[in-house]
């Protein structure tokens, strides 16, 4: 006797085509959850160097020459709390010395200084500027904000 063909699938070739799409939908999710932590981290990298280059402008700023050794701190930036800790070393350039500026989270244990996420590093001294002794406007502030230079105008023009 003859049997009558059937159009359709069999039950194996069913299970090896569902088979086929859990692994490639095992491996999409592999990637996804990669990309996220990988943006994760790229963000609190980036937010690490902002913290890391606020600090270097606030002491150039401040105008007062900061004191050699290690200084540690706390700072609140995009809704989290960073700790940074700022080494002042001396350089072979008398006048000049190297600040170099590390971030981590804040929630990172307190001993282990290998959660650092960034250092950023800067130049504080007498001997860092033009050799003509020009002054940038942004050198000399007043109550009322930043005022210009003698000689110097504004690029885009008066406001």
């Amino acid at each position: 006797m003859r049997r009558a063909r059937r159009d359709g699938f069999t039950l194996i070739e069913v299970l090896v085509a569902l088979a086929i799409v859990a692994i490639g939908m095992a491996a999409v999710m592999g990637a996804l959850t990669s990309s996220a932590n990988t943006l994760s981290y790229l963000r609190d990298k980036t937010l690490a160097q902002w913290v890391a280059l606020n600090q270097i402008a606030s002491l150039r700023l401040s105008g007062q020459q900061p004191s050699t050794g290690n200084t540690d701190g706390d700072s609140d930036f995009a809704g989290r709390s960073w700790h940074w800790r700022q080494q002042v070393v001396a350089t072979e350039v008398p006048g000049v010395e190297r600040i170099d500026i590390s971030v981590r989270p804040a929630d990172v244990k307190a001993g282990d200084d290998s959660g650092w996420f960034t250092t950023v590093s800067g130049i504080w001294g007498d001997a860092v500027g033009t050799p003509n002794g020009f002054q940038p406007p942004w050198g000399t502030q007043t109550l009322s904000g930043l005022a210009a230079s003698p000689g110097t105008q504004n690029p885009r023009g008066s406001r």
